[in-house]
Parts: structure tokens; sequence; C-alpha cells
């Protein structure tokens, strides 16, 4: 557990510096709002910031790509412009590359995100009062930030000692397929002396063991509550001595076990520095994405392990609303969860879809509401990639979806199966008919001109930031 000091009181004075700063700028039309796109591993975050971002520049030029957003702003919207890049050691999101993946021939997904990137929109508008012609427009600028969603597993650490993740996460490896997917970490762990020294080769091995049973939770079972996140995806420096630990069972003794803990506290307290702190502290907005149809698609056990990294997540996430919030102008005003891929459900199933997640969030999202924030649940398709159709299942039509699978590249009529309006019972599970492809993304101009067909992202964007336009 961290203990309170002298960087706390570091915090609030650059907590209080930075609502200040808030103030200023919105007296004199210059708004900026940091927006956080988190979300599971998959969830298509990638995919989203460049749906997005090439959705408001179109909308900046007078297409009509984000029709609820622009309802928000009362038709007042006169450009969006892309910040030119100044000074920050950050890499930019290049939402050029990522179009152009997905406007290649064939097209194809953008690469899975290996570390943090930026990028900042200028937002023009006309501004609301009897004085505009005088005052000109007001300005607002959209920070967005990108990085691998491995690495938001590592938020619920933050509060954990070594003792107490061990015992969490071994008892997580134990329990159903996990056992089997991490069978030899187990048996390693389970042999090792009590007081075992601290062998670096005994380290190495363990480490491996661990990362082994890791991936293979989530390449074949795909399971997302995985802790360390860098363990699967270490960024561009790669891994480190930093990362060598894994957990013991518990109470653990000996060298091993000290240096065990040594390295979880020193990981921790670097996700906190480094990650966490410049991040996290000061986001006013936030996405949480989740692929709750691939975790259908995976099974009751991929669902229920979604459905528990969900929670703690939210559980870890800063949603604010106390007195120093309010003192500083820090901490969170609103969280969108949102279900992504709904192209891969027709129209009628995609209430469901939300009713679902909503399920999924439901404690989180008391916890969030009763602290102040505003809380919304969406179902969405960053990039629109089916149609809805019907299909003949035993002689009756059913609603469905056609698209062109990525596998073949073939125009397919896809039956998903009854989406439930809350977690399954157990009888849901007996039935193998739920069908999750992937889709070829559709036909798109490189150059983002007119935009990228979505399903609802106009609506998030309204809930997330329409409230300042």
């Amino acid at each position: 557990m961290r203990v309170p000091g002298a960087s706390d009181a570091f915090d609030l004075l650059r907590d209080a510096a930075y609502g200040a700063e808030r103030l200023s700028r919105s007296l004199i039309g210059q708004e900026r709002i940091r927006l956080a796109v988190t979300g599971l591993t998959r969830a298509g975050k990638t995919v989203f910031l460049t749906s997005l971002l090439a959705n408001l520049l179109a909308a900046g030029r007078g297409r009509r790509t984000l029709p609820m957003l622009e309802q928000a702003a009362g038709g007042r919207l006169r450009a969006v412009r892309p910040v030119p890049a100044g000074i920050e050691g950050m890499p930019r999101f290049d939402v050029a590359a990522h179009l152009a993946a997905l406007a290649a021939d064939p097209p194809s997904w953008p690469a899975r995100t290996d570390d943090l990137s930026t990028l900042e929109l200028t937002l023009e508008l006309d501004r609301q009062s009897l004085f505009a012609g005088l005052l000109g427009t007001r300005s607002i600028t959209l920070e967005l930030l990108d990085y691998p969603g491995e690495w938001l597993l590592d938020l619920p650490m933050l509060n954990e000692d070594f003792a107490a993740w061990s015992s969490a996460t071994l008892a997580r490896l134990r329990r159903g397929p996990r056992a089997e997917a991490a069978g030899e970490f187990l048996a390693f762990i389970d042999s090792l002396p009590q007081g075992a020294a601290a062998e670096d080769s005994l380290v190495r091995r363990g480490f491996a063991l661990y990362r082994d049973a890791l991936r293979a939770c989530r390449d074949r079972l795909g399971f997302r509550f995985l802790q360390p996140g860098r363990v699967l995806n270490p960024g561009p420096r790669g891994e480190t001595p930093l990362l060598w630990f894994f957990p013991l069972p518990q109470p653990a003794r000996g060298g091993l076990a000290e240096l065990m803990a040594d390295r979880h506290r020193a990981y921790v307290e670097a996700q906190r520095r480094d990650f966490f702190e410049p991040y996290f502290r000061r986001f006013e907005r936030q996405a949480v994405l989740v692929d709750v149809l691939g975790a259908l698609h995976a099974g009751r056990d991929a669902f229920e392990d979604t459905a528990e990294a969900l929670a703690a997540i939210a559980d870890a996430l800063r949603y604010g609303g106390g007195w120093l919030d309010w003192l500083t102008g820090a901490g969170v005003d609103r969280v969108a969860f949102v279900a992504t891929k709904a192209d891969h459900v027709p129209a009628r199933q995609r209430d469901a879809l939300s009713a679902l997640l909503g399920h999924l969030v439901a404690a989180p999202q008391g916890r969030a509401t009763s602290a102040g924030v505003t809380t919304s649940v969406h179902a969405l398709a960053s990039v629109r990639c089916t149609e809805d159709d019907v299909a003949t299942l035993e002689g009756r039509p059913v609603a469905a979806v056609r698209g062109v699978l990525l596998a073949n590249r073939r125009s397919a009529k896809v039956y998903p199966g009854e989406i439930p309006l809350r977690p399954p019972e157990p009888g849901f599970w007996e039935h193998g008919f739920f069908e999750m492809p992937e889709f070829e993304p559709p036909r798109l101009d490189p150059a983002g001109g007119a935009g990228v067909p979505h399903l609802g992202l106009d609506a998030l964007l309204a809930a997330l930031i329409g409230d300042v336009l």
C-alpha cells in the first residue's frame, strides 16, 4: 500500500495549477479537454481513434459524418485542425498510416498498439453570445491518448502488495481452464522449497514459465485479466529485469521471495510514476472500450474473466468527486463504457449488447454516479463492415449481417445468435451457435476526406464532449 507523503502534496499543487489553467482557458474561450481511450486488449482502441480523428476532421470540412455531435454543437462547428507537433517526447498517433492500412488493397486492420501515442485537435466553433461577432470564434483543444490495452490491467496493482497480488493471481490461475494453460508454471512454483534462494537461473526460468502461461491464457483462451500487462506487451524497450518477477504461494520466505517482492514493488512504483500519474491523473473524460462479443464467443470462462477484469479496472480508475477534486478542478467528469464491434450483430441486437455491458459495469457505474460523474453505456462500431440482412435458420427467417470475411475475402451472411440482455445463465453456454467472424474493412479513401463509416460514434462523442461545444 502506498503511504501518503510529500509527493501527494506535490500532486495536489500540480492538480490545483492544472485546475486554474482550465478555468483561465475557459474564460478566454480556449478550453482543453483530455480524453483517455482505455479498454481491454483487442477492444479496438487504435481503430476507434483512427475513425474518431478521421470523422472529426471530415466534419470540420463540412461533411455530415457525426450528426449527433453536430446537433450537440448547435451547428456551430466551423473547423477541425490537427495541432502541429511541438517538442513533446511522446510519439504522435499516426492516423495517416492507420487509414492507409484500412484503405489498402486488400484492406487490413491496423497493427496492435505497442507504445503510448497522442494527438491533439483544435475544434473551432462560433460563440453562443450576443457579442459573438465581436469576440470571434472559440476553440477547444481535444487531446487524445492511445496505449496498449495490456497496460490497463496494471492499474489494479497500484494498491496491492506482493503477497496480496500473488494470492489473487494464483487463485485465478488455478481456476478452470487457466490451470491447464499455466500447468508448467504452477508445477514449478509448487515444487520450490520454502526459503528458496534468489538464484538468477531460477528467477529467469520462473519468469519465462509465467510469461508463457499468460500468453497461453490470452492467445488460446481469450482471457484478459492478466498481470503485469508489460509482461505481455513490454513496449519498445523490451523486457528488462524490472519485469522478472512472478507470483509465489503465500506465505513465501527466503531470498527468492524477497527479490520477487522487491521487483513487484519497484514495478508498481514505476508504473505509477511513468504511466498512471502523468497520463491518467488529470483526464476529464474517459471512454472504456470492451469487446463483449469476443468474450461471449470465447466461452463462459473468458466472459467471466472479462467481467472480473472490467470490475477491477473500474475500481482502479480515478473517478473523483471528492473535495480535493472540487478544490483543484481535477478528476473525471464523464465516463462512457463502450461495447465495440456492434456491426457484427443486426440492429435489433445492439440494444441487447448495450444492456449486457450495462449489467457488467453496473457496480462500477454506480460508484461513478455516486461520485458525481456522468456515465453512459454505448454499442459502437468504429468502422462499419457489415449491412443488416436476413438469414434462414431451421426454415425460419432470422436477423443477420452480411460482410466480407477477412479469411477468404468472400461475402458471407452471418447469424450471430441471440445476445443476452444480462450475464448468461449456465444453459446459454451449452449452445454452440454464437459466431464471431472477422470482417474485412470497407473500401476507404486513404486521405480520410469523406470520413469513415461507423455506428454510434457520433452519439458517443456527443455524450463525452457535447456539453463543452
